[in-house]
């Protein structure tokens, strides 16, 4: 990971801190909104099921120095974060009751995030990597109202 990339990931996050939410949901190859959120996949690897396990520890280690440093730049900005662990919003997304967005996007990508509130805005990041036996990283940002998580 390098300083540029967190910089990248940093103007990315201000960007979706700056976008208005749609009315409807709407969603693009990178970003899907909706009313009161945005959810932004900064880099992602398709799945590496037949990779040698070493590259996909590799893959790993890299995703996870590169969401740390994303934290770490988070804290400087606005403090620790409340980290969520978001398998209760899962189990309650597979059984067909409702969930706040965007924890009911976020939920099903990643199993915690690590967010923060500032001007007005819930922010979040996490890391989603998969199954063993099935890996592929995702590293997403998540933008929603204030309100979106109580």
């Amino acid at each position: 990971m390098t300083n540029a990339t967190t910089a990248q990931h940093l103007t990315a996050i201000d960007l979706l801190r700056g976008r208005a939410f749609p009315a409807e949901p709407v969603a693009s190859a990178m970003v899907e909104s909706g009313p009161g959120f945005h959810v932004a996949q900064l880099r992602a690897d398709e799945q590496l099921w037949d990779a040698d396990p070493a590259d996909v520890e590799e893959t790993a280690q890299e995703y996870r120095a590169e969401l740390e440093g994303l934290i770490s730049a988070l804290c400087l900005r606005w403090g620790e974060p409340e980290v969520l662990d978001l398998a209760d919003q899962l189990e309650r997304v597979a059984m067909g009751m409702p969930v706040r967005p965007p924890l009911d996007v976020l939920c099903g990508q990643v199993p915690r995030v690590h967010a923060w509130r500032a001007d007005g805005r819930w922010i979040a990041v996490g890391l989603g990597e998969g199954e063993p036996e099935m890996p592929a990283f995702r590293l997403l940002a998540a933008v929603g109202r204030a309100d979106a998580v109580r």
